[in-house]
């Protein structure tokens, strides 16, 4: 049995909607939809969705703790967003966001222009530090996870862009 998928999902202060296997989520954010598997039923009730396996088999149970935190990714979107903290470390990094551009200067022979995708927000408060947020969970990462990997962090200096709760294990230098 999923103690995930057995959580019923708050709604209160977004409208969703059922119809069928589709689930649509409105709210001061945005909208967001998605289609559930055949596997896993989905029911509204009063503030809440109670979701739960379609019938006994193995796919069914597999499947509905992953559907049901799906949908809690679409109402949290909606309703408040998500957002990743990217910290730059290194001398003469840095960063600035262009309208739908994020330039980033991390120490290659020329500056590396990423383009930002609909429905994501880069800002950039100081230099050395990245702000992305949106209302889709998945996208938010994905966009944090590409800017992160043109220049990770090194474990000798702790060089590149990491995440700002993310701990570089640190080695030590050659020795004489």
């Amino acid at each position: 049995m999923s103690r995930t998928g057995k959580q019923p999902v708050s709604i209160e202060g977004v409208t969703v909607s059922v119809d069928g296997s589709k689930v649509s989520a409105k709210g001061t954010k945005g909208e967001l939809s998605m289609n559930l598997l055949e596997q896993v039923n989905i029911e509204q009730g009063e503030g809440e969705l109670v979701l739960s396996p379609a019938n006994d088999s193995k796919k069914a149970r597999v499947n509905w703790g992953t559907s049901r935190a799906l949908v809690q990714n679409i109402v949290t979107g909606v309703k408040n967003g998500f957002s990743k903290k990217l910290l730059i470390s290194g001398v003469g990094y840095r960063a600035a966001a262009q309208g739908s551009n994020l330039k980033l200067t991390l120490g290659f022979s020329h500056d590396v222009n990423y383009q930002v995708p609909e429905g994501i927000q880069v800002q950039t408060p100081q230099p050395t530090e990245i702000i992305v947020s949106g209302i889709d969970k998945q996208l938010v990462g994905q966009v944090a996870a590409n800017i992160r990997e043109y220049r990770k962090p090194e474990p000798y200096k702790g060089k590149g862009v990491r995440y700002e709760d993310e701990f570089v294990f640190r080695k030590e230098g050659k020795k004489k």
